[in-house]
């Protein structure tokens, strides 16, 4: 006997558009659904736009689906593009009534998402490799995250997180590729192929980190993390204007000369007046290959004297949060796309790093920006 309309539409809502991350009946991408008395289902799916670089991805689904219910002999699938109409209904679907102004979401009363921006003194102390294994342990752990890679000169994020996809434009929102269950964008999704240079001033990286804030559809994430430049250039400028709410953890290594530059990284808190989540400190030590016994290649005490250093400036207690081992396997993952978390969870920097990332998402919210619905008593 063949399925009902019924069955075919609640198989279908189990299929997950793999950029928004919504049932596809919820987005109106089910075009039509005709089911043949020998069992045959027929089904029509709208994408978003011609060329969708997961169309294979929803033909699977939808086949996969449909072909788990009983008196179903076969599957076929007719893909078509939505109408200038159906996307902009779309947007109005996903971003509800606040019409084409360019809000950034982070920003808004009863926004949930912690925004935690990663910063360094110095490049070369491993902050891309931190953000990104802090990232994919949250995301293991079944929270929704998202990366921005805010290092527009330097973006590495992509390659480390293996995503290889470019962004889909839909009306004027992009959807942001996903990798390892975590949303990025990134300046180099965007650059014709080859590894050419961003020759960027000022006024242009404010406005590319603002469209990575704004018109990125990245719906509720509880954790988006942020990949900062090193220094307090523009924008680290930036990202304490566009969002202030957004919580620093500053990365160093244990090296005295890296921490004096970690600290004048923290320091610009206390102009900028945000919080400092904490400090980590990266390549704390090296475990010798033949007894386990700690080699401290570059020195020791460079986290914790970046934490006192801006417990002093800012007059309030900035913890260190961890201290994560040289791995040779952490350099490798982020080379191939691999986070250490991920493949080897057990390793002494893994462990480390999910420990920190632990801590991180345990913490309780402020409630700094939100509506708490009181009114004076008169």
């Amino acid at each position: 006997m063949a399925p009902t309309q019924e069955q075919v539409t609640a198989a279908l809502a189990t299929v997950i558009d793999p950029e928004i991350r919504r049932p596809i009946t919820d987005l109106g991408m089910v075009k039509s659904i005709d089911i043949g008395a020998d069992g045959v289902v027929r089904v029509g799916v709208y994408l978003t736009v011609a060329g969708c670089p997961m169309k294979d991805t929803i033909r699977r689904d939808v086949a996969t689906s449909v072909t788990k219910l009983e008196g179903v002999t076969g599957v076929e699938i007719e893909l078509d593009v939505m109408s200038t109409e159906q996307r902009k209904k779309l947007q109005t679907t996903l971003r509800g009534d606040r019409g084409p102004e360019k809000e950034i979401p982070f920003n808004q009363p009863g926004s949930l998402t912690r925004v935690f921006a990663v910063a360094s003194g110095k490049g070369g102390v491993g902050k891309s490799s931190v953000t990104v294994n802090l990232a994919a342990s949250m995301a293991a752990s079944g929270l929704k995250v998202g990366i921005v890679d805010a290092d527009i000169y330097g973006h590495s994020v992509p390659r480390m997180l293996g995503a290889s996809e470019r962004p889909t434009k839909v009306e004027d929102m992009i959807m942001p590729p996903v990798a390892h269950d975590i949303k990025v964008i990134s300046v180099g999704m965007f650059k014709p192929e080859g590894n050419s240079a961003v020759v960027w001033r000022g006024p242009m990286l404010d406005r590319a980190l603002h469209q990575f804030l704004a018109d990125v559809y990245w719906g509720d994430l509880d954790v988006l993390l942020l990949d900062l430049p090193p220094g307090t250039g523009d924008i680290a400028i930036s990202v304490a204007q566009r969002l202030p709410s957004a919580e620093l953890l500053v990365v160093t290594t244990p090296q005295m000369a890296a921490a004096e530059v970690a600290e004048r990284a923290g320091s610009i808190a206390a102009q900028t007046h945000q919080q400092i989540a904490g400090v980590i400190e990266n390549m704390a030590w090296l475990p010798c290959p033949h007894c386990d016994e700690r080699i401290s290649v570059f020195g020791e005490g460079g986290g914790q004297t970046v934490a006192d250093a801006l417990t002093r400036t800012l007059g309030t207690r900035v913890p260190l949060l961890g201290q994560v081992p040289i791995d040779l396997r952490l350099r490798e993952g982020g080379d191939e796309g691999k986070p250490l978390v991920l493949t080897d969870p057990d390793s002494p920097a893994a462990a480390e790093l999910r420990t920190i990332a632990a801590g991180l998402s345990k913490r309780s919210s402020s409630l700094k920006g939100l509506q708490l619905g009181l009114s004076p008593n008169r």
